[in-house]
C-alpha cells in the first residue's frame, strides 16, 4: 500500500499508508512534501514514534529551530513540550496565530505529536491562508499587494505578555522577547514551496502595517481575523492517540481549543527553520 492523500474540507489533507517510525522512500517523501506545500497542513493517524524518530522525521525536511520561549523536553532539546496540567486554566496556543512570524526568517513548519490527551476536547483548528487570500476581492488583493507589516514577539512573550499569569516553567525568556528585533514581512507572500499567494498577518504577532496608524492597523487585522476564520477556510482536527499534525506556518493559522479543564494534555512540538519571505 502506498501513500494515500485525502484532502479535507477547509484546510489540510490526511496522509495514510505510511509508518513514520520507518524511513520514508524518496518517492513517498516527495508525495508528502507536495501535499504539504499545496494544502498547508498534513495529518497522520495511528503512528507510534519515539522522540528520536520524531527528530529524524523533522530533520528530513529542514534544520530544527530551537524555540527561545517554550519549555524544552529534558532529554531532547529539539522538542518543545506543550502541556497543560490538571490544575491549570490556560493552555498554550489558545488563540488564532501562526508560529514565530516574529522571526526574520519565519519558521517553515511545526510537527506536533500527541503524547497525552484528555478524554475529550483539546482539538486544534487550522485555517488556510491560501483560501483566505483567494476569496478576497480583486480590489482588496490590489490594496494589499504592496503592504508590509511589523511582527513582534513582545505581545505574547514579553514582560507584559498574555501568558504572564500562568507561565510556570512552560514559557520563559521574557527578556529575550523584549530585546528581540521586530521583523517586517509582506502582508501577502508568495509561498516558497508552492508558489501560491497567501495572507501573512495574524492577530498574535502582527503589530503594525507600515505607513498605517495603530488604529487602522488594529481595524485591518481584526477585519482579516473575521475573514480568515470563516468556516469554509477552517478544519478542526480531533486528536487521538497516535495522531500527528504538521502545519506550514507560512500558509496556515492554528488555534488550540482550551475545553478540557481538569485533565492533563501533553504535546511534543518540533519547529523547522524557514527562509525570508517575499511578496
Amino acid at each position: 500500500m502506498g501513500v494515500v492523500i485525502t484532502p479535507l474540507p477547509g484546510a489540510g489533507t490526511e496522509i495514510g499508508g505510511v509508518d513514520l517510525a520507518q524511513p520514508l522512500s524518496d518517492e513517498d517523501f516527495a508525495l508528502i512534501r507536495n501535499a504539504y506545500a499545496d494544502h498547508g497542513v498534513i495529518f497522520f493517524r495511528d503512528q507510534d514514534i519515539t522522540e528520536e524518530q520524531h527528530i529524524a522525521f523533522a530533520r528530513r525536511w529542514a534544520p530544527i529551530n530551537i524555540n527561545r520561549f517554550l519549555g524544552a523536553h529534558p532529554q531532547f532539546p529539539e522538542i518543545a513540550v506543550l502541556r497543560k496540567e490538571r490544575d491549570q486554566t490556560e493552555n498554550i496556543g489558545g488563540a488564532w496565530h501562526t508560529d514565530q512570524s516574529y522571526d526574520h526568517a519565519p519558521a517553515m513548519g511545526s510537527i506536533l505529536v500527541a503524547r497525552e490527551l484528555p478524554p475529550s476536547g483539546g482539538n486544534t483548528l487550522f485555517a488556510s491562508m491560501y483560501k483566505a487570500y483567494e476569496a478576497l476581492s480583486p480590489a482588496m488583493k490590489e490594496k494589499l499587494a504592496p503592504l508590509k507589516a511589523i511582527h513582534s514577539a513582545k505581545r505574547i512573550f514579553g514582560k507584559n505578555a498574555l501568558y504572564n499569569k500562568e507561565r510556570g516553567d512552560r514559557i520563559g525568556n521574557e527578556d529575550v522577547a523584549e530585546q528581540l528585533e521586530d521583523s517586517v514581512h509582506p502582508v501577502v507572500i508568495t509561498h516558497p514551496l508552492s508558489g501560491k499567494k497567501a495572507l501573512f498577518v495574524n492577530i498574535a504577532y502582527t503589530t503594525q502595517i507600515i505607513g498605517w496608524s495603530e488604529a487602522d492597523t488594529s481595524a485591518f487585522v481584526g477585519e482579516m481575523f473575521v475573514h480568515c476564520t470563516q468556516p469554509q477556510f477552517v478544519y478542526e482536527f480531533e486528536w487521538r492517540p497516535g495522531s500527528i499534525a504538521f502545519w506550514d506556518n507560512r500558509s496556515t493559522w492554528h488555534y488550540a481549543k482550551n475545553d478540557y479543564h481538569g485533565h492533563r494534555r501533553e504535546m511534543h512540538r518540533i519547529t523547522l527553520e524557514g527562509v525570508p519571505l517575499t511578496a
